[in-house]
């Protein structure tokens, strides 16, 4: 059956979402028609609001509307670290945690061949330029992905000749996990990844 075009367009819209796919785009239309008119026009404008408000920081490339961002112009922040992530959701994982009291520095992506992303796409140059002699540590907080390992590497290679120690998130078995369900390679990164017991 086909649908009618304004539905069709609103299905389509909803697909170019990541992760949405043809059934769940479905459900989000029919469910935005089900919904009175002004929690529609809500909706619109919250996105409008967020799209015309948030840009990125100009001292850490984080998405706030606040420049310099809410973090970058806290003084409680420890300014002698800096941790690199590779997008805006990474850092709020990572200050969810409540541990973290440094300052970030969003790449926005990693480096990708497949994809076309190099290097020069990325923040990097934006970060050398923040590392000057306050800073002690830069902590490498990139997924364990082929991509998150190859920028890991070429941002380590860049940085140690500096002086600045480079240090790098352990990864490893989430906590509840079974040892006999891991696959290889987070087995022989939490074994890389262990410390002393104290």
């Amino acid at each position: 059956m086909q649908y009618t075009k304004p539905l069709a367009r609103l299905i389509e819209e909803f697909q170019k979402l990541p992760g949405i796919g043809p059934k769940s785009a479905q459900r989000m239309a029919f469910h935005i028609l089900k919904m009175p008119s002004a929690e529609v026009q809500k909706f619109c404008d919250a996105i409008i609001y967020a799209k015309e408000k948030i840009k990125y920081c100009r001292t850490c490339f984080n998405m706030s509307s606040e420049d310099p961002c809410e973090i970058c112009s806290d003084e409680r922040r420890d300014k002698h670290t800096i941790c690199v992530v590779s997008e805006t959701r990474d850092l709020i994982a990572l200050e969810r945690t409540r541990e973290y009291k440094g300052l970030y520095h969003v790449l926005q992506g990693v480096i990708s061949p497949l994809d076309g992303i190099s290097p020069d796409d990325l923040r990097v140059k934006e970060l050398l330029n923040r590392l000057g002699s306050d800073i002690e540590e830069i902590i490498l907080a990139l997924n364990p992905s082929v991509e998150g390992e190859a920028t890991s590497l070429y941002l380590s290679r860049l940085i140690k000749p500096l002086g600045i120690k480079v240090t790098r998130i352990a990864f490893g078995l989430p906590v509840g996990a079974d040892l006999e369900y891991a696959d290889e390679v987070t087995l022989a990164k939490a074994l890389e990844g262990r410390r002393e017991i104290l």
